[in-house]
Formats: structure tokens, C-alpha cells, sequence
């Protein structure tokens, strides 16, 4: 036997457990004085057959096709003419028993079956508990199929912004590293003496960035500390035609970001900057409180080149990732003020927590 047999065989035992449980319960009501046990089992089953099939017809069609669906007027329509027929179905038992069980004499018959409209409500008292139930298990199931539905939403939502932020990385480090290999591609050509510092702090940014940036969350201290060495890349490419203030405060350990979140602003201050009176000047300032990071970046620029600067790959590809990893949790503004090209984040309830 199979599972859908197995369940289909629980189905009926079940129906058939509640039936006979009615039946009895029926043969209990209408025995109220009286001794007349053979009109009393066989009126109840007569009138059992009436409510099964208007307790079948309610819960497997009314309330399905009309009430479920919120269609009122036809269900209270329909659910009047299926009063009228049980109403009919239900004389048609009194009568009949009446004929063929008590001889036709009234007195023959038990006080309770006389009653119609007794025999009519407790009909629909049974009517009315099983559409209770089945209602109320349909919002059950209703409830646990939105509830799955929104967990398999909620996972591949979080897969599609695995899978992004994967992707903006991936575009993230082709275009961070084509820059400091074409500076080391220059130093090269001219034989300068910086090469092998340039190689070195080269592979320091690679450690970073091959095996520290495919973790959800890095020590700020670290993402901090590649900062300055990419500063130090550019102060060779630049020599003396650049200007770096840097300064940033005590960073806690135990205080985690997630990775290349700021070193590409810094990225985009030296590749879109412009040299003016023959300096290009950038200015970072790096504050930390209540959780909150604070990141102030400005260079040099003219503003003719704001439009190349806004729509650079690094840029867009940043705020995506901003949006994924600190919705709501962070705040950007980049403007143009005369001849400075200021970037001012914050980013707020970032994690602290030691890692083992």
C-alpha cells in the first residue's frame, strides 16, 4: 500500500469513526423519553443519509466554490436553496417514519422526532461543526502553504543576492588590480627602483583581496590597514604631485565590515581625480562610534568630469553592494563643490563581535 492509499484509507476510516459517532449521538437525542428503540434506530438512520449529504454538498461545494472565494451573494443562494431541499429531505424522514414505523399513530412516535424544527437545527448543528472545521482547517493549510511559500521566496531571494554579490565582486577586483598593474607596468618600462616595493605591497592587496574578501565580514582594522597601503601605491605612481592627508581613529579589533567596502571610494579619488596648480589632493578621515562608521573622502576634481566620475563601473557596482549588504543601515552622499569631489558615508549597527 502506497501513501496516497495509506492516507486515502485513514480518509474514510475517519469519515465513517464521525458518522457512526453521529448516528449513536442521534439514537442518544431522540430516545429522550422514550422506549421505542426500533422508531428511534431507524428514524436515525434515516435522517443520517440527510445530513451526510448536505453536510458533503456545503463543505465540498458551497463554501470551496462561493464562500473561498468570496463569492457571497451566490453562496448565500445557493446555501438557501440547500436549506429548502434538506428542509424537504428532512420531512420526507419524519413522514416516512411516521408511516411505516409508528403505524400512523402519533403517540407511537418519540417526543423528540416529532419536533421539526429541533430535527432541522441539530441537522445543521452537525452541518455547521464540520464546516467549522473544514474552514478552519483550510486557513491551516492556507497559513502553511504562505508561510513555505515565503520561506522558499525569502531563500532564493537570498541566493539571487548571494549570487549578485558575488558577481559585483568578481567585477570589483579585475578593475581594482588593473590600475596598480598598470602603475607597475610603468615603474617597470622605466626600471625604477620602486618596482619591488610596488611588487611587495601588490601581494599584500592580493592576500586581501584573493582570500580575505571572500569572507562575509572582515576586521575593519584590516580594510583600514589595505587603505593605506593602497595610499602607498599611489604616493610612488604619483611622487610629488600628490597630497594624502590621512587620518582615521582607534579601530577596535573585534569590529567587522564586510570586505572592499571603502577601498574602492579610495580607488576612484586617484583614477578620477584631477591634478590642479599640479597637486592632487586627497583627504580622508575615517571616524568610529556607537557602531557607526563614518567615512569622509575628498580629492581634487573638475567639475567637468563629474558625469565620468558618477557613472564609473566601481561606483555603481558599490552602491549595489551597499544596498545588499546595509539596506536601510546606511547613508551616502556624493556631490561636486567647485573643484572637490566629496564622498561622505555612514554606516551604522556594524557587527562587533571576536571571531574564533
Amino acid at each position: 500500500m502506497n501513501l496516497s492509499q495509506l492516507n486515502k484509507s485513514k480518509f474514510v476510516l475517519l469519515h465513517f469513526l464521525f458518522w457512526l459517532g453521529v448516528w449513536f449521538f442521534y439514537i442518544y437525542f431522540f430516545s429522550y423519553n422514550s422506549e421505542n428503540t426500533t422508531y428511534v434506530t431507524w428514524f436515525s438512520s434515516f435522517l443520517l443519509p440527510v445530513t451526510m449529504i448536505t453536510t458533503y454538498f456545503v463543505v465540498y461545494y458551497l463554501i470551496p466554490q462561493f464562500l473561498l472565494t468570496k463569492k457571497y451573494p451566490l453562496f448565500l443562494l445557493y446555501s438557501s436553496y440547500t436549506l429548502i431541499f434538506s428542509t424537504y429531505l428532512v420531512l420526507i424522514a419524519i413522514f416516512g417514519s411516521f408511516i411505516f414505523l409508528s403505524n400512523m399513530e402519533v403517540s407511537n412516535m418519540p417526543p423528540m422526532s416529532r419536533n421539526y424544527a429541533f430535527i432541522l437545527i441539530l441537522v445543521y448543528l452537525v452541518v455547521l461543526i464540520v464546516s467549522f472545521v473544514s474552514i478552519l482547517n483550510h486557513n491551516f493549510d492556507a497559513i502553511s502553504k504562505n508561510k513555505e511559500l515565503e520561506n522558499k521566496i525569502l531563500e532564493t531571494q537570498l541566493q539571487i543576492k548571494g549570487q549578485e554579490l558575488q558577481y559585483l565582486k568578481k567585477q570589483i577586483h579585475p578593475h581594482f588590480l588593473f590600475n596598480t598593474l598598470n602603475t607597475i607596468y610603468g615603474f617597470a618600462l622605466k626600471q625604477s627602483k620602486n618596482t619591488p616595493d610596488i611588487i611587495l605591497k601588490l601581494s599584500n592587496l592580493l592576500d586581501y583581496i584573493l582570500y580575505q574578501v571572500s569572507k562575509p565580514l572582515v576586521p575593519l582594522k584590516d580594510e583600514i590597514s589595505h587603505i593605506k597601503e593602497y595610499i602607498d601605491l599611489e604616493k610612488i605612481r604619483f611622487r610629488d604631485s600628490l597630497v594624502v592627508s590621512f587620518k582615521c581613529d582607534k579601530i577596535s579589533k573585534d569590529t567587522y565590515i564586510a570586505p572592499m567596502i571603502l577601498i574602492p571610494f579610495v580607488e576612484n579619488a586617484f583614477k578620477h581625480g584631477s591634478i590642479i596648480d599640479g597637486f592632487l589632493d586627497v583627504e580622508i578621515i575615517i571616524t568610529f562610534s556607537d557602531e557607526t562608521l563614518i567615512f569622509n573622502l575628498k580629492n581634487t576634481s573638475l567639475p567637468i568630469d563629474r558625469v565620468e566620475k558618477e557613472n564609473g563601473i566601481g561606483l555603481v557596482n558599490l552602491k549595489k553592494r551597499l544596498d545588499i549588504l546595509y539596506k536601510n543601515n546606511y547613508h551616502m552622499d556624493i556631490v561636486q563643490d567647485n573643484n572637490w569631489y566629496i564622498v561622505n558615508l555612514s554606516i551604522s549597527n556594524l557587527i562587533k563581535t571576536i571571531h574564533a
